[in-house]
């Protein structure tokens, strides 16, 4: 018995079925670039064939690339063609949107972006416990999920006006959606406006980002990506930065994706002086957690998921980027004192541990009150809040002997322990 779905709220069926009038009409719409890139810019009140408010075009190909999946490979239905339409049109009038700002105030461009953090461990290894530990820190500042999808303008300095803005509920509205297509998603991974965001939403807006293979399969587009230049989307990302903190005190910015260990000679080329957060876990356990997150998401968008095959992806694309990982850090490119090392059993039994470990490793001074403040956060986040996770090794259709094969040199160069319970979140 393999991995097998929840069944779809009633309302989800309707639509897929066709019966739901208006947003079956829109996700009926062709995934056509052209007319995707027309219809961002008369939402925008430009004249629809003013591609140069785009900015650089280097995004197009990406974006034809990703429109040719899921027209023709992604078996997307009808609730997946919507939210995915969804999601492509707001990336596209944000693109429109930075330009503009970027325009109106190139000075943007000079804001410091100083020593950022980077948590950056493979999948389902502890990042976002770390990531939302570090960021309680008063001198950090993390994305959040509102500011990551819609950048512009700027935040308002002033907190109690920032909690208002009416961009919160508009990321709230799209980051749950899913949720709700996909039951049990939110036990996994819980997403919402006002919570911290992984890198890869600012980095979508160059449409080079696994955002887009995690949501939907698209073999032509991740092909394509394995290979391709990730600096331009670094570049945008930072940007994205420089606007977010135009009218805010400069504080050192916590970041984290687990994406970017596929990528990291770019992210140092864009953030040269970055610090790293290295989490580590036994991989028997990374890959059935991170391949029952994928799946459960694609499972939003189709009907058709083969839970086995994202795990042989997993196998390979994590096997590669930490064997990476381990020769940047042998070859010196990523600097012993700018890198700390956490176990994941350290990140989920001993939380306040954990984070004094980073702060020595990485020489940075912890202060009570921030002590203080990361056990309160650890206290109303605790994990299986929403609910458990449940998956299973055998699932993956893999052997472990295969597994610790295939990430020998990971286990042994971080002295990875074997993991005894593969069944359940953590």
């Amino acid at each position: 018995m393999g991995w097998s779905p929840r069944a779809r709220p009633d309302w989800v069926v309707a639509i897929n079925r066709g019966d739901a009038g208006p947003v079956v009409d829109e996700a009926r719409r062709p995934f056509d670039p052209d007319l995707l890139l027309a219809e961002a810019l008369v939402r925008q009140g430009r004249a629809p064939d003013h591609l140069a408010a785009y900015g650089d075009g280097a995004f197009i190909e990406p974006l034809t690339l990703f429109c040719r999946g899921l027209e023709h490979d992604a078996g997307l239905n009808l609730m997946g063609r919507w939210m995915s339409r969804r999601m492509i049109l707001r990336l596209l009038e944000v693109r429109i949107q930075l330009t503009g700002y970027l325009d109106a105030d190139p000075a943007t461009l000079d804001e410091p972006i100083h020593e950022p953090i980077f948590v950056i461990g493979a999948p389902r290894t502890g990042t976002t416990v770390m990531h939302g530990l570090l960021a309680q820190d008063p001198a950090h500042r993390a994305p959040e999920g509102w500011e990551l999808l819609r950048p512009v303008p700027p935040p308002h300095p002033d907190p109690e006006i920032r909690a208002t803005d009416p961009r919160i509920a508009l990321a709230t509205a799209e980051l749950t959606m899913p949720q709700m297509v996909a039951d049990g998603l939110l036990a996994i991974h819980e997403y919402s406006g006002r919570m911290y965001k992984e890198c890869l939403s600012a980095m979508s807006l160059e449409f080079r980002s696994e955002e887009m293979v995690s949501r939907t399969d698209v073999p032509g587009y991740r092909t394509w990506l394995e290979t391709a230049d990730l600096r331009p989307a670094y570049r945008t990302y930072r940007r994205v930065l420089q606007v977010l903190q135009r009218r805010m005190p400069t504080r050192r910015w916590v970041l984290k994706s687990p994406a970017h260990l596929q990528a990291l000679p770019a992210l140092l080329e864009m953030f040269g002086d970055a610090r790293f957060v290295i989490t580590h876990r036994d991989p028997t356990a990374i890959l059935p957690s991170v391949t029952s997150l994928i799946a459960t998401m694609r499972w939003a968008h189709s009907d058709r998921v083969d839970f086995a095959a994202i795990g042989r992806y997993h196998l390979e694309l994590y096997g590669r980027s930490l064997d990476n990982l381990i020769d940047l850090i042998d070859s010196g490119r990523l600097r012993a004192d700018r890198v700390a090392q956490v176990p994941h059993h350290l990140v989920t039994t001993g939380k306040l541990v954990a984070a004094r470990s980073v702060y020595e490793q990485l020489q940075m001074e912890l202060t009570p009150e921030t002590e203080a403040a990361m056990e309160a956060h650890a206290a109303a986040t605790p994990p299986g809040k929403r609910g458990e996770h449940r998956y299973r090794f055998e699932d993956l259709g893999l052997t472990r002997t295969e597994v610790r094969d295939r990430f020998a040199r990971y286990i042994d160069r971080f002295d990875i322990p074997e993991s005894g319970d593969n069944q359940t979140w953590p």
